[in-house]
């Protein structure tokens, strides 16, 4: 009887097991999509580091990330247990968050206030102050993991959505915590990695002593580098517009049916539907983060 127990306990396990694997595997696929604009954000975040803190400020907010989920994995599953519909005007402050800073950046990058920084006066002054680069690295850092925040929640929010009413409430948390683990360890790995690729350069032509296949292959990384590092600064603020607006249209019912009925009348392809509505929802975040940023202004303006 006993060796009876012991086998249907066991087959039990396996088949909890086998249920949280394929649970697991149908949540990191509907998450997956957000690995693109997380993997952007994050590296654009870093960037204007020292290359020696590079790996080090990486490091960091992979940190906060961790402390990010421990904090929204629990929370999201007490909010969807007691009051499930505040997630989603939780998510949309989010997206109206990342379209304000996406916004802020664009203003900040072609606004007047650019000019005077980009002033040979300006730029002496800060290259005799060195600007306290100690604050600077904090203040990326702080601003990565506030980013990383809103990212981790939508993540966390799409993977339980996947799993509600799926198996046990054990099941449903270990769901959401693997997904929530294996993302952050996935963004920051590559970012990590595209960080210290001019390394590599370097290493390869020093290893190669600038001589054969190895010592071309890391003068193209070490050209390389650097334009990668700029391209996802672009892409990073694109994805702050793309996911912030994703968000906001397909929380406001009005938007999303609206959208989804003019890509019907256009009788699009599936490709071109697939690029139009990232689009819209793109133009979406940028309109909001815009007006969030000129309200801010007003206020700021009106407080003298």
């Amino acid at each position: 009887m006993a060796g009876a127990s012991l086998l249907t306990l066991l087959d039990d396990i396996s088949t909890v097991l086998d249920d949280v694997a394929v649970m697991s595997k149908v949540a990191a696929k509907k998450t997956t999509g957000l690995l693109g604009d997380d993997l952007a954000l994050n590296a654009e975040q870093v960037t204007g580091v020292g290359a020696k803190r590079e790996l080090p400020v990486v490091w960091s907010v992979a940190k906060g990330s961790f402390r990010n989920k421990c904090i929204l994995v629990p929370l999201a599953m007490l909010i969807s247990a007691f009051v499930p519909w505040l997630l989603m005007p939780l998510l949309m402050l989010g997206g109206f968050y990342l379209s304000f800073e996406g916004a802020e950046k664009i203003v900040e990058r072609f606004g007047p206030e650019h000019k005077k920084q980009s002033s040979p006066e300006a730029k002496k002054k800060a290259h005799a102050s060195q600007v306290d680069l100690e604050r600077y690295e904090q203040q990326k850092i702080k601003g990565a993991i506030r980013t990383d925040f809103i990212l981790s929640a939508e993540i966390i929010v799409i993977a339980l959505g996947t799993v509600q009413g799926e198996g046990t409430l054990f099941d449903r948390i270990f769901v959401v915590s693997f997904v929530a683990i294996l993302m952050t360890i996935g963004v920051y790995g590559l970012v990590a990695v595209i960080v210290r690729l001019d390394d590599v350069g370097f290493y390869l032509k020093k290893r190669s002593k600038d001589k054969g296949l190895f010592a071309l292959l890391g003068s193209g990384l070490i050209s390389f580098a650097p334009k990668l590092m700029k391209f996802l600064t672009v892409i990073g603020t694109l994805a702050m517009f793309l996911v912030g607006g994703g968000i906001i249209v397909h929380n406001i019912p009005l938007f999303h049916h609206s959208f989804e009925a003019l890509l019907g009348a256009q009788q699009s392809t599936a490709f071109g539907t697939m690029l139009a509505m990232p689009l819209l929802n793109g133009i979406v975040g940028l309109i909001a983060g815009l007006v969030l940023v000129a309200i801010l202004s007003g206020y700021h303006k009106l407080r003298g």
